[in-house]
């Protein structure tokens, strides 16, 4: 299942209640967590016990991979970045809705992978320890390429402030091209001009 060797496999369901009464939700927040997810189960413990050619690592010495029956495609993400605090250790969640799946992974924010069918769905494994693998699928769901002299996370902090720059110049620009008055017009390029330095 995902390409995982059979010894990592496991059905422990987790209930919902559990969810509800270690983060006392309130009743919104339970009716929001109810709209959106079905049914969850680890599905896979990823550890040197279970796949003994890979190491521990210093930081990840295993992770579970949660799988989420959802109810919707368009879920809360807040419901996902709740789970990813229920359990403290490194989770890998599986979101099912209908033949579709997506992988969802927490490090330092919620990276989502692009929907795709469930049967060819696959969580590859490459690295010598649990630090490279758990390095490995973060960077294989979000796309990311880490740059030269940057940690994953240094690359996730600027990949976001870069998009984020990016919507500023693109709102500026907008502005600027409906815009009647001459000087705000030049303010408006002044500050594209200074948002573009900083990329």
């Amino acid at each position: 299942m995902y390409g995982l060797p059979q010894r990592t496999e496991r059905n422990k369901p987790l209930h919902k209640t559990k969810v509800f009464e270690k983060f006392d939700l309130t009743a919104l927040q339970r009716d929001s967590f109810d709209a959106d997810i079905s049914r969850m189960f680890i599905t896979h413990v990823v550890a040197e016990s279970t796949i003994p050619t890979i190491k521990a690592g210093k930081e990840v010495t295993d992770f579970y991979v949660i799988e989420v029956a959802l109810k919707r495609r368009d879920y809360y993400a807040k419901n996902i970045e709740l789970l990813a605090k229920f359990i403290p250790r490194k989770l890998l969640f599986v979101l099912h809705f209908e033949e579709q799946a997506q992988l969802v992974i927490h490090h330092t924010k919620l990276i989502c992978s692009a929907w795709q069918q469930c049967d060819t769905l696959d969580i590859p494994l490459t690295g010598l320890d649990l630090d490279a693998v758990w390095e490995n699928i973060v960077k294989s769901i979000g796309q990311i390429e880490v740059q030269e002299g940057n940690t994953l996370t240094e690359q996730i902090v600027a990949d976001d402030t870069r998009a984020k720059l990016m919507k500023q110049i693109e709102q500026l620009e907008k502005k600027a091209r409906t815009e009647k008055q001459p000087r705000k017009k030049l303010e408006f390029y002044s500050k594209i001009q200074t948002l573009k330095q900083m990329l």
